[in-house]
């Protein structure tokens, strides 16, 4: 039996050149130009997907220019080939089966790599000698099986972990740097989480409606694409002109409400300072990404088009510094809890990111609602979806109104609103009652970064600035 289906192929291929990178960003996860079986489908393949890369038109110039930057011009412009390559741009398929037919040619591919499994066995098996130990004899059998079935889809295996400490090594001392992850912009949060939004890592910050979720992603946001970093917003609730209003204000400190009606127009200096906003606002690299009503597995296909697309990676390969922001994590329609109950499909949810930020190595903010008990309490146990999300993040913050007494305690110079991190994989948290004091200005979108309760309470007559009390207090193992 020839372990092949070539209409497959074809149906891939045609389905690559049609949708593009909308189609490559499944396709990748599952499949090698190495899964098709003829050659011409191979090449063909590493092209469409160099265009797709670049977020390009499928089309002959096209084509043809990335098969030159790939050196394999002579293979794709024979004239069979284009004639070919026509053809399959022509080729009607539907989107939805693009997957089943990679997942059939994958199946083939698997078959044939476990054929040859099998022939290296049987190779092994006819040059014994009769010398052989049954142990020995058994290991011809099962080493050549077991690291066959260990071998992921880009045929990594498990490593010696000493084998790479020197390359790491040499990469550290090459690559100094203050901190590990990007600045949230809030420098007692990016100390508790142990140094920033760090690569790989998902970072949730949680907040009952109306506390500052938005704001607080929205500053994050605006804080790194000042500083060049590009920034994708994943919003499941908000239309893009509310983030106009709010990243104006907060640029401007013109309030939101003027500039939704329109009455910063009436005052010659907030006009200028909104229009002065604007045009910062447009050399920003911020993208915004409207998710509502969106399913969950389209999300993730917009964070890895952004990533793939506007991001890209530097000469070694590794993904170029950005920042990906999901406000909020919810279930995104019912069509999702149909056996399953709504907290697991929120944990799903959040592995899935998890997942995502780790191949591509990228860090990711991700916004969630407390749950009524977040109102008094101050545990895990407070956010919607719970222990789920907790098990996947790779910090747990809560962000809360502060309670009469709070307020009476930290004075007006401790701020309206505390942030409490109860879980920092890279950092110390925040611990024995301690917090991070901030100032909300709902009318300016803005959260401003006081001292910590620690501090206050230390140096209740003022001084904070440059004192030598420690910040935090490490856990007791």
């Amino acid at each position: 039996m020839k372990l092949s289906d070539i209409g497959a192929e074809r149906a891939v291929l045609a389905g690559l050149a049609n949708y593009g990178l909308e189609a490559y960003v499944d396709l990748m996860e599952i499949i090698t130009s190495s899964t098709f079986t003829d050659p011409n489908n191979q090449v063909i393949y590493e092209c469409l997907s160099k265009v797709a890369m670049e977020d390009g038109v499928a089309d002959i110039p096209s084509i043809v220019s990335a098969a030159e930057s790939l050196g394999v011009e002579e293979v794709i412009t024979t004239q069979n080939n284009l004639d070919y390559i026509l053809d399959l741009i022509n080729y009607s398929v539907d989107k939805r089966n693009i997957m089943r037919f990679a997942m059939q040619i994958k199946k083939f591919e698997f078959a044939r790599n476990s054929k040859k499994v099998t022939k290296s066995i049987e190779k092994n098996i006819d040059n014994m000698t009769g010398d052989e130990t049954f142990d020995q004899i058994v290991s011809m059998i099962e080493t050549p099986l077991i690291d066959f079935l260990r071998e992921d889809e880009h045929g990594e295996k498990p490593q010696m972990i000493g084998e790479g400490v020197d390359d790491y090594l040499e990469f550290v001392m090459d690559n100094k740097c203050d901190q590990l992850g990007l600045s949230s912009g809030f420098p007692n949060y990016d100390a508790v989480l142990g140094g920033g939004h760090r690569r790989a890592c998902v970072d949730v910050i949680s907040a009952r409606p109306g506390v500052g979720k938005s704001v607080i992603s929205d500053n994050i946001a605006i804080h790194n694409t000042k500083a060049g970093i590009p920034v994708l917003m994943v919003d499941t609730e908000m239309k893009v002109d509310d983030h106009y209003n709010r990243v104006l204000a907060h640029m401007s400190s013109v309030p939101q409400d003027e500039i939704a009606t329109g009455r910063f127009a009436n005052d010659e200096e907030k006009y200028n300072a909104v229009k002065r906003a604007a045009a910062e606002l447009k050399e920003m690299p911020y993208t915004y990404e409207c998710a509502a009503g969106k399913p969950w597995e389209n999300i993730l296909n917009t964070i890895k088009r952004w990533v793939l697309q506007e991001v890209g990676t530097d000469e070694d390969g590794r993904t170029n510094d950005c920042l990906v922001i999901v406000d909020y994590l919810k279930l995104m329609s019912a069509g999702g809890i149909v056996d399953i109950k709504e907290f697991q499909a929120l944990g799903f949810q959040i592995q899935e990111l998890h997942n995502l930020a780790v191949k591509y190595d990228i860090p990711c903010v991700c916004l969630t609602q407390l749950n009524r008990d977040g109102i008094t309490q101050e545990t895990t146990a407070s956010v919607s979806g719970s222990d789920r999300i907790i098990w996947f993040c790779t910090s747990f913050s809560m962000l809360k109104e502060k309670s009469p007494d709070e307020l009476a305690e930290d004075g007006p110079r401790g701020g309206n609103r505390k942030l409490v991190t109860l879980k920092a994989r890279h950092g110390p948290r925040t611990l024995n009652g301690n917090y991070i004091n901030f100032r909300f200005e709902g009318e300016y979108a803005r959260l401003t970064e006081l001292h910590t309760r620690d501090q206050g309470l230390a140096n209740p007559d003022g001084g904070i600035e440059g004192s030598e009390i420690p910040l935090f207090e490490e856990e007791d193992e």
